[in-house]
């Protein structure tokens, strides 16, 4: 299987076309509204609960954006339902919702979030939900063994890496240094089977995605683009962006 056209045909709004100057926060259904009406695709984050349902948050813990506090994994479906996006009267959705409101009208291009610590149950509710959606969706992540389990669970469904060049920064120190060295260089793609790349726009030009994408054909997605120098970056070196902050 190969990355369908689709995939790098428009820019891909990162976590939708949030706005926060004008109430629309990242991920909530008016920043899926936008980017639709926009006419861009749309990535967006999942995570999961208590009870094994796939929400569409950045996120680990509540918090940064919603009213609340505590993981996502300490909560149900119901209680993030109830929870709203601060200074909105919007709530967090499922990936359910979130295909109920696409409609398959523009492409959606999903990250897995995970705990790095081997546990599938997100894919498989992924698997589950997708199984009715006949849009087009990929699925991503950064974590190579949920991208195996993406190419085990939905194989039919585009999938993709989201790497960078290193991975040095105190964000990873969670990671153990096996886990953080099995991520470079894509050198798990023969186990993964990635159909695209999404890599860090300030770190392009790099080897390991120059050779996905010139030796091994696989579209290149850009992220996350914010600046007239990193679009400039990214048109010179990937298919297409993952963007923010402004309407290409």
């Amino acid at each position: 299987m190969r990355a369908p056209g689709w995939l790098t045909a428009r820019p891909v709004a990162h976590r939708g076309l949030h706005d926060a100057a004008r109430g629309i926060i990242e991920n909530m259904p008016a920043a899926v509204a936008a980017a639709i009406e926009g006419n861009f695709a749309i990535e967006v984050d999942l995570q999961l609960t208590a009870d094994g349902e796939a929400m569409v948050h950045h996120d680990d813990a509540l918090g940064r954006l919603t009213e609340g506090s505590g993981p996502l994994l300490g909560k149900t479906t119901a209680e993030l339902r109830a929870i709203q996006f601060r200074d909105t009267s919007e709530r967090m959705m499922s990936l359910g919702d979130l295909c109920a409101l696409v409609d398959g009208r523009v492409p959606l291009v999903i990250e897995v979030k995970s705990h790095f610590d081997g546990d599938r149950k997100l894919v498989a509710r992924m698997a589950q939900v997708l199984a009715g959606y006949s849009g087009q969706a990929a699925v991503m992540s950064f974590d190579p063994d949920q991208v195996l389990a993406l190419r085990e669970t939905i194989p039919d469904r585009p999938r993709g890496i989201i790497a960078q060049a290193n991975y040095d920064d105190a964000y990873w120190y969670k990671l153990t240094p096996e886990q953080r060295r099995g991520m470079l260089h894509l050198r798990h793609a023969f186990r993964t089977r990635p159909h695209f790349v999404a890599f860090w726009v300030n770190q392009l030009p790099a080897a390991a995605p120059w050779i996905a994408r010139h030796v091994f054909g696989l579209p290149l997605l850009a992220w996350t683009v914010r600046t007239a120098e990193q679009r400039k970056r990214a048109e010179r070196y990937a298919d297409q962006i993952i963007f923010e902050g402004f309407a290409p």
